[in-house]
């Protein structure tokens, strides 16, 4: 008996090591694999098939026009990216890996792009990725054919992912682009933000624990890999920080703190000329309310080296500014909530309005009831982007359309109007004698800005988990454990208030709005540009001139040119000085309509299990119909000409709108000319919209808004990311379009 006794303790003490050594082993990744990139499986399209592509752009074009216009996207991530390997995790609906060789078959067989770049958050290259990312481009670009006439250019890239915490720190993110892909014109490392705020990846990356791996036993080494992941990350050294770059060993993790420190160090110090592309200007996922672009247009922080700025993408569209505030910031830097306007709640207003309602049913007095408010308001501002965290246990159907821009087209989740596009466009840095001022002169290019090596995903509107971003837990048990906070009831009625530090020390995915801005993740848009042919050279020389144009995922055909009273013709992107105003001509044409499936060419590239699980099933399959162009939308600004006047005015956003007729060929021609510009003697730029026949989109209507008889928003059904909505789920009637870049106009007492 005590034999038996003996061996069963025995037995137990060695079950209960192994159960430790198991737990141990999980939690610190020994049994997590670092991933490779995955292997090319397609080969060159036909030729045939790319010259039909450039046939039907020469046959819409205006006469006389030799320029192709090439569609690409310029934003994409793969599973080296923290959070698209978060994304990736299989309690949060994933799929496991994304490699990047993936997206090189995507964008050559499902998307039909022109060009690419890879661009994954640069705070998780380590050296060794870094190699596998360009290794990998290169063996994408040499499926390509000829030098001259590839059917896909690939780039290298990265994302810089710079959020600060307050208005006065955010920069936010740049994706850096190198035109070729020899060792010697590319940056010997990706460069990170730095700073205790860190990236948006890195804020929301939090470790998966080993019950996790036992409570998903069966995708368990998916979890292991992450965990893997998430220390070789953590072990690559820093950099030394006062070291240049050019001198700095390959074996660690270069930081930059800011625009101008990112500049410095690439075009400064290595000698590079890349594009730098700001993006996601005004999400307010992680932007900060009261953001403005005033502090980038500092001379200091190198504003001329940010040619082209991405206006739309996968996570909303950031053209449109509005004069409503998001925040009250007075003269000495204090924040107040203000009143709703017609059409916006501030997300902080709707905060005292949750917790006012939960005082005045616990029957607490009406003034205490206002003082909790008021402290709700204040709280959720001095929390920045995590101030949803003051109403506890809250749940997102609460907050109902606060934040948002409820006219704008489909645009960015707790919108930021103050980093809008036309904002950025409308202001300007003044000298400290106000002689001269400087201004941005971006080119417009769009995006997908996809977490799943799925460049270009907007040519269909299907399949929503996996051609947008939106996601979230599989079931309510693991929402339950991942997403909200343990809350007492006493606690509902009362407002809580968290500092940064312990802001810090929450699980990531709590102090973002995750859920909520799942309904506004879109399919992404493309960037679009006038090249003098096919080849690398061309096409960096388009974007270089900003002869470039975005587009909400359609391939809708866009020329606009100014031609001046002397007969000089300027495109997009371009800028002449002018007494009068010039004529603008416009040409825009529809996309072609889809077909279901794919086309020959995928079919024969790629075999059906590929197609099926890489495309969805289905591929940019266009048909010989074009959709029409019902009207176009011109833009005129007029940049600020003294300091601290006001923006509204400056912007006119429908300073024009034509309508267009309905025509065979889907196009839409017409020109025009301010007479008010000689009149108002300053500078001004202009950029028109053009707006296709609505059709299907993923997420158009993310809240579904059941309205009062005064038009507020009461009651939202919301289109989730999690395993509450279906991946066929979520789409709504839109408008899509394409937006040129402006044409800048100098104003001058001469010609």
């Amino acid at each position: 008996m005590r034999r038996t006794l003996v061996s069963l303790a025995v037995l137990l003490a060695a079950i209960s090591a192994g159960a430790g050594l198991f737990w141990i082993s999980a939690r610190d990744g020994w049994f997590g694999v670092e991933h490779d990139t995955g292997t090319i499986t397609g080969r060159e399209i036909p030729a045939d098939i790319i010259a039909a592509r450039s046939s039907a752009v020469t046959a819409a074009a205006p006469q006389g026009e030799a320029k192709q216009i090439l569609f690409g996207d310029l934003h994409v991530h793969t599973t080296i990216s923290v959070d698209a390997f978060q994304y990736a995790l299989p309690l949060l609906g994933g799929k496991g890996i994304h490699p990047l060789a993936d997206a090189c078959d995507f964008a050559r067989y499902c998307s039909a792009l022109d060009f690419w770049a890879t661009t994954d958050h640069a705070e998780s290259i380590t050296t060794s990725r870094w190699k596998k990312i360009k290794d990998t481009v290169r063996a994408c670009q040499r499926v390509s054919g000829s030098s001259e006439n590839p059917d896909l250019v690939s780039f290298i890239g990265f994302e810089w992912t710079q959020v600060g915490r307050t208005p006065d720190t955010h920069f936010g993110h740049k994706n850096v682009i190198f035109r070729d892909l020899d060792e010697d014109n590319v940056s010997p490392r990706a460069i990170s933000t730095a700073g205790t705020d860190g990236g948006t990846a890195k804020r929301i990356a939090q470790r998966m624990t080993p019950m996790v791996a036992i409570g998903d036993f069966a995708n368990r080494q998916t979890y292991f890999d992450y965990n893997r992941f998430l220390d070789s990350t953590a072990a690559e050294p820093a950099c030394d920080a006062d070291t240049p770059s050019d001198r700095l060993p390959l074996d660690c993790m270069e930081r930059a703190a800011r625009p101008s420190d990112l500049v410095r160090k690439l075009f400064d110090e290595q000698k590079l000329f890349p594009l730098i592309i700001p993006h996601g200007s005004s999400w307010g996922f992680y932007t900060p309310a009261g953001t403005t672009w005033t502090k980038a247009l500092d001379p200091r922080e190198r504003p001329e080296r940010f040619p082209l700025i991405e206006v739309y993408s996968g996570h909303g569209n950031s053209e449109e500014y509005r004069s409503w505030k998001d925040v009250i910031i007075s003269s000495d830097g204090k924040q107040s909530c203000p009143q709703p306007t017609e059409g916006y709640t501030p997300g902080c207003w709707r905060a005292g309005e949750i917790i006012l309602q939960r005082c005045r049913t616990a029957g607490i007095s009406a003034d205490e009831c206002e003082s909790r408010a008021a402290s709700a308001r204040q709280n959720y501002l001095d929390m920045y982007a995590s101030g949803h965290l003051t109403v506890a246990g809250v749940q997102p159907e609460e907050w109902l359309d606060s934040g948002q821009c409820t006219d704008c087209f489909l645009p960015a989740f707790n919108y930021r109007p103050g980093t809008s596009v036309q904002a950025g466009l409308a202001t300007s840095h003044f000298s400290e004698d106000k002689a001269e001022a400087t201004r941005f002169q971006w080119g417009f290019i769009a995006s997908s800005d996809n977490h799943r090596a799925r460049p270009g995903t907007g040519y269909k509107q299907v399949d929503r988990h996996q051609n947008t971003d939106a996601t979230g837990p599989i079931n309510a048990m693991w929402r339950k454990a991942l997403l909200p906070p343990e809350v007492h009831e006493d606690e509902i009625p009362q407002p809580r208030g968290f500092s940064s530090d312990e802001i810090a020390k929450l699980p990531g995915l709590q102090t973002v709005e995750a859920e909520r801005q799942a309904a506004f993740l879109l399919a992404g848009g493309l960037a679009a540009v006038h090249a003098e042919g096919r080849s690398r050279e061309a096409i960096w020389d388009g974007m270089s001139r900003r002869e470039t144009y975005a587009t909400s995922g359609q391939k809708i055909l866009l020329w606009f040119n100014a031609v001046s009273k002397s007969g000089e013709r300027v495109p997009m992107g371009g800028r002449m000085a002018a007494s009068q105003s010039p004529v603008f001509e416009v040409r825009a044409v529809g996309a072609f309509r889809q077909k279901p499936g794919c086309p020959g060419f995928a079919q024969a590239g790629l075999d059906a299990g590929r197609i099926a699980s890489l495309c969805s099933g289905e591929c940019d399959n266009p048909s010989d119909v074009r959709s029409q162009i019902t009207r176009i939308e011109v833009v005129k600004i007029r940049p600020q000409s003294a300091p601290g006047e006001d923006l509204a005015p400056l912007v006119q956003d429908r300073f024009i709108v034509h309508q267009c007729k309905p025509s065979a060929d889907g196009s839409c021609t017409f020109s025009f000319s301010d007479p008010e510009y000689a009149k108002g003697r300053r500078d001004a730029l202009y950029y028109v919209k053009a707006i296709q026949e609505p059709e299907p989109m993923i997420n158009a209507d993310p809240l579904k808004c059941e309205k009062d008889a005064a038009g507020k928003c009461v009651k939202v059904n919301m289109c989730w990311g999690d395993y509450r909505s279906g991946k066929s789920e979520c789409t709504a009637p839109a408008e899509p379009r394409a937006w040129s870049s402006p044409v800048y106009i100098d104003y001058t007492t001469k010609g």
